[in-house]
């Protein structure tokens, strides 16, 4: 029977970055239409929320305010690219190679 190895099993180096692709455009579109209909979805429970407390009028106003800017920041949101992520990856690098340095004999013809 074979002894089990005593600490740590040596790691695998992290995958090696060979693209600097982007998400897909279908998967960018699917993000930002998902992010108007969550800040959409908050414009219509403030303005219930604002019927609701209509006697209290600073409240009803305030419900009122947040909610009239919000389908104007849902389309610039929406509309908006992804920023480029800066991400330190592991790159591929080939090993430089090099001439050798060993000493040559040089053959003179006198």
């Amino acid at each position: 029977m074979n002894a089990p190895a005593h600490g740590p099993e040596p790691r695998e180096p992290a995958p090696v970055l060979i693209t600097e692709a982007a998400p897909s455009y279908e998967d960018q579109l699917a993000k930002r239409k998902r992010k108007y209909i969550i800040m959409m979805s908050f414009r219509i429970p403030c303005l219930i929320l604002a019927g609701i407390f209509y006697q209290t009028w600073w409240l009803a106003l305030a419900l009122i305010a947040i909610s009239i800017p919000l389908p104007w920041i849902a389309v610039l949101v929406a509309n908006d690219r992804p920023p480029r992520k800066s991400e330190k990856v592991n790159r591929y690098q080939a090993e430089p190679t090099r001439i050798e340095s060993s000493g040559h004999r040089v053959i003179d013809g006198g």
